[in-house]
């Protein structure tokens, strides 16, 4: 990659307080600009699946549309709109066929909706479409954009777990920009540095290895202020033990997928055994337990920034580790592999990164919880775009000033990504 990189930061200052909701999705978006012509749609992708999605068009006609979306996320309100529809441009916010459920995500067909939206906008007659990826929408954006840049009989015609997907098949027309804001290494990488590697058996949320665990002061494990302290050495066996727990997931869950296909197989042979429909259509869950143990997360000297200390998920990891709330939760076998697996997905921005030759902007938040300097820099060496361009914006994941007084992060990136936009479009 050639490109240039700004720095949009200033001066470190100490937050005042987080709140209560640090994994917040209502952002108070500002109101729309008068005029607004709001219309809703649904969509019907290649492979017969239903997705919706929302276009927002200003009051005079525009030529250039900015897309939003998220795997699992409806930003349908994202706080980024109201700034791009005052600046005079459309913006289309979709919501996928799995929106709000990971049980059933997989990437590979959640390409498929993206696909529909695009033929949408193309029918509607935009010239421009500016794709935004914001947080897990950048592995989704990213992830399309390398496959409808791939020729048609090049594109990936299974998913991890061997099911067939019509990618090759369906049109997917191409995006003339691609803009990444706080963009996290894919689910299955964040998960993958996120997961709890000091279990010792998956069906028991308590297990632990000592000499693994996180949260283990004798490891280096530290509470806020003074935080953890961590060494190489443990980081080192922290890490692997993480990418070997993934692995066994995926082992298992290609056992699985494997069960039932041989199942199915006998049924439909004739073996006449109820036993065998049951399991040919009954589709096992996995559980994964303790996803919010990133070292960086508490160790603030690793990958340094501005961020504070605490998870995208939590003030306190060392608690929410054992909570309800975290990723990957609960998965079909197919999604953990698609979505899930830091070991098997696709949907790597790295990976997909490498095959995207559009102009693209990437927007890091200085203050991310979940997206660190390093995965950002991991990201832009992996970038084939010749036209790539870098900014440093001061604000936590979401886009919120991570002090009083700081200005958004949403509002600085509106200012910087519209003129870098209608600088490209006007070629």
């Amino acid at each position: 990659m050639t490109g240039t990189t700004t720095d949009r930061t200033a001066p470190a200052r100490v937050p005042s307080g987080r709140g209560k909701a640090t994994l917040a999705t209502d952002w108070h978006p500002a109101p729309l600009p008068d005029k607004t012509a709001i219309s809703l749609h649904t969509l019907i992708s290649y492979d017969g699946e239903v997705s919706r999605g929302t276009l927002y068009e200003p009051a005079a006609a525009s030529r250039t549309v900015f897309c939003l979306m998220h795997p699992r996320q409806d930003l349908q309100r994202h706080p980024l709109i109201p700034g791009l529809l005052a600046a005079g441009h459309s913006v289309w916010a979709q919501a996928g066929r799995e929106v709000g459920n990971d049980l059933r995500l997989v990437h590979e067909t959640a390409l498929l909706d993206v696909a529909a939206g695009m033929e949408f906008l193309r029918e509607r007659g935009f010239e421009h479409i500016v794709l935004i990826g914001h947080s897990g929408g950048a592995g989704l954006y990213s992830f399309y954009a390398e496959q409808a840049l791939t020729a048609p009989s090049d594109r990936i015609a299974r998913t991890p777990g061997g099911a067939p997907v019509k990618l090759g098949e369906a049109p997917m027309p191409a995006p003339d920009g691609l803009v990444l804001v706080a963009p996290h290494p894919g689910q299955g990488r964040l998960l993958l540095s996120m997961i709890d590697a000091s279990v010792t058996h998956e069906e028991d949320p308590f297990s632990v290895d000592a000499d693994l665990d996180p949260y283990n002061p004798a490891n280096g494990f530290g509470e806020a202020p003074e935080g953890s302290t961590y060494s190489a050495g443990f980081l080192d066996r922290y890490g692997a033990a993480q990418w070997a727990r993934v692995a066994r997931i995926d082992e298992r869950a290609r056992e699985l997928i494997a069960d039932q296909l041989a199942a199915r197989k006998r049924f439909k042979s004739g073996s006449g055994d109820p036993a065998d429909r049951r399991r040919s259509v009954l589709t096992p869950i996995i559980t994964t337990y303790r996803t919010d143990a990133d070292p960086r997360c508490t160790d603030l000297r690793l990958d340094p920034s501005d961020r504070p200390y605490g998870s995208v998920i939590s003030a306190r990891p060392s608690v929410s580790n054992y909570g309800v709330t975290g990723f990957g939760r609960l998965t079909t076998p197919e999604a953990w592999l698609s979505t899930w697996s830091g070991v098997s997905s696709n949907a790597s921005l790295v990976r997909s990164l490498s095959g995207v030759t559009i102009p693209t902007l990437v927007i890091e938040y200085t203050g991310d919880c979940s997206v660190f300097p390093g995965d950002v820099q991991d990201a832009l060496a992996a970038l084939k775009a010749d036209d790539a361009t870098h900014l440093r914006i001061r604000a936590d994941h979401f886009g919120r000033p991570l002090a009083e007084g700081d200005e958004s992060g949403t509002a600085a990136a509106v200012r910087e990504l519209v003129p870098w936009t209608e600088e490209r479009m006007s070629r």
